[in-house]
């Protein structure tokens, strides 16, 4: 893996590099090593490369963090965000091992009940190689998975709500299925009411979560819960793979649903690439 966004003096060419010719800021390189290029980075690396905002106490609700919320999502060159209805065809390994660092270092993974049912959701697991760092932050050993669901038409026999490490939460409207309620905390599920009528509104969902000590968050979509969050201006960070692939055809985008008054402009913070796969990070000014 080599990072080519932010160039540095470790990222330029060597003919580019502070104390040569041309000084110190060049286009990406592939000189040297120091840059991670041509190796796999360690979870220790890309736990670096990829850390939430640094926030003090005090500035969130209850004197805690304020939240901040990122969305890592996968698309092909021609936008497709799936193929076939899952995401897995259009990822690669350096790919999973950043979205197993992102879950690492969030609270909380929200997602859309629909993903939940397509891609065969499974509960966040602990990992020795973030133990200490999850437990020096105040973590818990794993992120909570938080569901976004008006009907709670789930399976809650699934390991996800039946044998989770952290229990799971399901975020709903005030007009929830009463019988779904009840089957989900009978689940052992924590349900969250963040919507009046039968949806969930995003703002809500956010500031419900970050109530509850949930500030670093994480949402893998699907599309149409990220166009919701979108929509909402409540997304402050997007972390895109860009895979080296065409599909054609009529794969959902990585956002849908509603469409904002005038396009939200975000900057990019840094840019990786391995084989070929660019991992982007821009987040809101």
């Amino acid at each position: 893996m080599r990072r080519l966004f932010p160039v540095t003096d470790e990222t330029a060419a060597p003919g580019e590099r502070s104390g040569t010719s041309g000084g110190g800021r060049g286009g990406p390189g592939g000189g040297g090593g120091e840059d991670g290029a041509g190796r796999e980075w360690s979870l220790a690396e890309l736990a670096a490369a990829y850390a939430y905002p640094e926030a003090g106490a005090g500035s969130g609700p209850d004197g805690g963090r304020e939240p901040w919320l990122r969305a890592n999502m996968v698309s092909t060159l021609d936008g497709a965000a799936q193929h076939e209805g899952r995401s897995q065809p259009i990822s690669c390994p350096a790919d999973m091992r950043i979205f197993g660092t992102l879950r690492a270092l969030a609270d909380v993974v929200l997602v859309g009940a629909e993903t939940v049912r397509q891609e065969g959701y499974r509960p966040a697991r602990a990992r020795a190689e973030f133990a200490a760092a999850r437990e020096a932050a105040g973590q818990g050993p794993a992120a909570a998975i938080a569901v976004v669901s008006a009907s709670l038409d789930l399976d809650f026999s699934l390991p996800l709500f039946a044998s989770p490490l952290v229990p799971t939460l399901i975020l709903t409207g005030s007009a929830a299925p009463p019988d779904r309620v009840a089957a989900a905390e009978a689940a052992g599920v924590r349900v969250v009411t963040a919507g009046e009528g039968a949806g969930v509104d995003p703002g809500r969902a956010v500031r419900a979560l970050a109530e509850r000590g949930y500030a670093r968050l994480l949402t893998e979509g699907g599309p149409r819960l990220l166009g919701q969050l979108v929509a909402a201006g409540v997304l402050d960070e997007l972390c895109l793979t860009v895979a080296p692939m065409l599909t054609a055809g009529d794969a959902q985008r990585i956002a849908g649903g509603p469409t904002v008054t005038l396009p939200r402009r975000f900057a990019l913070k840094s840019m990786l690439e391995e084989d070929g796969f660019l991992f982007t990070r821009y987040a809101r000014p």
